[in-house]
């Protein structure tokens, strides 16, 4: 049919997954994340850095597009990731 829409199987021979599987991998990815920050104490919560990561878990998170969320958790990691390593030298 000439305006069908074909699935195709991923390199793996995969099948593609749905929207709901994929919007809720990106909230169990931001949980985690959400949970790795609340557990770096105190002493990060004095870090202006703690905040950002709180907005981009929360408000830019919230307000990005499914594909875009992706990337706002890899900043939100990233910044995390930053935040552990000065609360360690602490």
């Amino acid at each position: 049919m000439p305006h069908r829409r074909q699935t195709t199987a991923s390199p793996e021979g995969l099948t593609q997954r749905t929207f709901r599987q994929r919007y809720d991998d990106v909230e169990a990815r931001r949980t985690a994340l959400m949970a790795r920050l609340r557990g770096l104490g105190s002493v990060a919560e004095r870090h202006p850095g703690y905040g950002r990561a709180l907005k981009l878990l929360n408000e830019s998170f919230r307000k990005a597009k499914l594909a875009q969320r992706v990337a706002v958790l890899e900043a939100a990691a990233w910044l995390i990731e930053v935040l552990e390593r000065v609360t360690l030298t602490l």
